[in-house]
């Protein structure tokens, strides 16, 4: 693919045509920093206007930042989230819906199971990466945290920490699950590498923070304990405080080596989290399902150099945007089949996105079969202006039955302007609104198979 890309470059140059993404290529490339926090709300940060939580790091980064606080993951789980920011594509695209293979059809650690993670696993083999793009353009590449893919060089990052299944405890990043937890040193390590070479560097910092285990430390703890705060919740608060000192670190570490400036950063979560007040875990209409507390999330894009004046922004994104905007940040060829918008212009100048609204679907957390994505398929939706409507599908649920209960079967129509928590379904108000958009959401791609568990016309 990447040779079909370069002679598509070429010809297209020869031909008088213009090529957008190499069009963005003026003068020296800029560094890029991908920030991923693991399962926290939307709402979890000083700058969104948490009463409680302290985050100072990324509330600077956000005044430093064009930040979309209407921004959106395609789906509310961590590995198909990942997938969608290392291919550019949905999950239905990629074939990644869910974390593992389902364990109703073939034993953990079986030999077929190990057969079928395997198979999940070469998927990422059909895609150019991100890092294999940036790649091309000369950019040394660095991967830490959540990382699910196997090695970290099957992603096409030239460095990394994550050894990967059949390693080890492989599933989801093994080493790589040490960073920020345990020090910032392998990332700082490979800022000086990248900086000795004179070479531009992309770095994936996914740490598992503030995800569970929530053992933040006991000076943080003791910031949140409260008479009447459950201590759930006072653990929760600190991871989110725990996981803001670090991206301090990260990018204080940039500004120690002189390169803030030239670096591009991009912030987003890989989903949302609602924290239980009883016990460790998350509450409904959190992670995994396709509720605001699962899959909003703000996204901010910050590159002093680079003309990106500070502001905050009303429209929609989604985190399927993210990868066109990198590559067109770096100068990059952007493949005609990648789904999302490059944002760079609109970042730049301030002009309107010209998008009427954003899609998104979500799947069991276990993988019913693994060449058939829309057996697992249990939401698709539509957010356009103030209104979402989500379409509830048949797809099989294995573990984790209690967090899609699935018990309205009817179409959900929600106004966030109004409704940001999605209290009222006002589907039977508004059937010409349902009809609109529940034809949007067949058009973006047809299903095979599965069928909204109630018929509207």
């Amino acid at each position: 693919m990447l040779r079909f890309i370069r002679l598509f470059a070429i010809l297209t140059f020869i031909s008088g045509g213009f090529f957008p993404a190499l069009a963005q290529a003026k003068g020296k490339p800029p560094n890029v920093v991908l920030i991923l926090s693991d399962d926290q709300a939307w709402t979890d940060y000083g700058f969104m206007g948490h009463d409680a939580i302290s985050t100072p790091h990324l509330d600077k980064l956000a005044k430093e930042s064009v930040l979309f606080r209407r921004g959106y993951v395609p789906t509310a789980l961590c590995r198909p989230s990942l997938m969608t920011l290392v291919t550019g594509h949905y999950s239905h695209r990629n074939g990644v819906t869910g974390n593992d293979p389902s364990p109703k059809y073939a034993q953990r650690n079986s030999k077929l199971y190990n057969e079928r993670r395997a198979q999940l696993i070469s998927y990422i083999d059909k895609f150019d990466t991100l890092p294999e793009l940036l790649g091309e353009k000369g950019y040394l590449s660095h991967q830490s945290g959540k990382w699910w893919e196997g090695n970290f060089k099957r992603g096409g990052f030239t460095h990394g920490m994550s050894r990967g299944f059949p390693q080890p405890g492989g599933r989801h990043g093994d080493d790589g699950l040490k960073i920020g937890r345990n020090g910032m040193e392998p990332i700082e390590d490979f800022v000086d590498l990248a900086v000795s070479k004179k070479k531009p560097f992309f770095l994936w910092y996914a740490p598992f923070l503030p995800h569970t285990p929530h053992n933040p430390p006991a000076r943080l703890l003791d910031k949140y304990k409260k008479e009447g705060r459950p201590i759930p919740i006072a653990k929760y608060y600190a991871m989110c405080d725990w996981f803001d000192e670090t991206c301090g670190q990260l990018v204080g570490y940039l500004e120690k080596k002189k390169i803030r400036d030239d670096t591009l950063i991009v912030y987003v979560t890989d989903n949302g989290w609602i924290q239980r007040p009883d016990r460790n875990g998350y509450a409904p209409r959190s992670k995994q399902t396709p509720y605001e507390g699962g899959i909003r999330t703000p996204i901010m894009y910050s590159w002093p150099n680079g003309g990106l004046k500070p502001t905050d922004r009303k429209e929609l994104v989604s985190s399927i945007d993210i990868v066109p905007t990198i590559l067109a940040a770096a100068g990059a060829p952007i493949a005609d089949d990648l789904p999302g918008l490059n944002l760079i212009e609109n970042l730049k100048t301030g002009k309107a996105i010209e998008r009427k609204g954003i899609f998104g679907e979500s799947f069991a957390h276990d993988i019913a079969d693994i060449e058939n994505p829309e057996a697992s398929l249990l939401f698709r939706w539509r957010i356009e202006g103030k209104w979402k409507l989500l379409l509830t599908y048949d797809g099989e649920v294995n573990r984790y039955k209690s967090t899609h209960p699935r018990t309205e079967k009817r179409p959900q129509l929600f106004d966030l302007s109004k409704d940001p928590h999605e209290k009222k379904n006002l589907a039977g108000d508004h059937p010409d609104v349902v009809a609109k958009l529940a034809v949007k959401i067949k058009g973006w791609y047809p299903l095979k198979e599965r069928k909204a568990l109630t018929v509207y016309k």
